[in-house]
This record gives C-alpha cells, structure tokens and sequence, in this order.
C-alpha cells in the first residue's frame, strides 16, 4: 500500500510540481487549494505527512497547525512547511506547532522535497 502525502498548497504551478513528483515515486498524492480544505483531506485520509504552505486562502499553515495540534491524533502526523518565507522567527513557530521540517519556496528542488519525504515517512 503506498504511503500517503497530502499536499496544501494554493500557488498551481508548485501544487502540480509536488503532486507528479510524488506520484512519480509511487506516493499516493491529494492536493488542497487552501487551510479549510486541507484539515478536511486530513481528517478525511489521515497521511502519512503533510506538505503544508503557510500563506494561503481561507485558514493560514499556522491555523492548519494549530489546528492538528489540538487534536490527539492530527497532533501525531508528520508536517513539512512549503514556505515563501524562511524566516528564523516563522521556522521556530512552525516547529513549536508539530512541524517537523521547512523547505523555501525560494529554494525550491524538487527532489530535495522528495529526500525529505523519504527521512519523515521512508520510501512508498
């Protein structure tokens, strides 16, 4: 059974980038436009880990986190911040929130995404 990766992510072009290289590694990949709809896909699918923008429509990363963290099961699930910014401040939230790594959007490599999906999760 392939592992499962949920992606939360408002900008298109990188939501699409992550899904196919996911799918390309034999993940099972769903994709939410923004914060309100993604708790719904968590609760729905229960990933095995989440890659989480921070700056969306509806309900912010923060609020996605904040959010898990309330609740003894989603507080488990592994999260990777997809993030703009990469501000110490920003990073040191987002880890006292679950998070349990940060890539910069700035920075972007889609294969380091995959390299730190296979540390948190292993190989699909």
């Amino acid at each position: 059974m392939p592992k499962k990766v949920l992606i939360i992510e408002d900008e298109e072009i990188l939501g699409n980038i992550l899904y196919n290289k996911l799918v390309e590694n034999g993940y099972e990949a769903k994709w939410a436009k923004d914060g309100e709809e993604g708790l719904e896909m968590i609760k729905a699918m229960m990933p095995d880990l989440i890659l989480l923008d921070i700056v969306m429509p509806k309900k912010s990363g923060f609020e996605v986190l904040e959010t898990m963290k309330l609740d003894p099961v989603l507080s488990k699930l592994s999260v990777i911040i997809v993030s703009n910014s990469g501000q110490p401040v920003e990073v040191d939230k987002a880890k006292s929130l679950g998070a349990k790594d940060w890539i910069a959007k700035t920075e972007f490599d889609p294969e380091e995404v995959i390299d730190k999906v296979i540390k948190q999760i292993g190989k699909s």
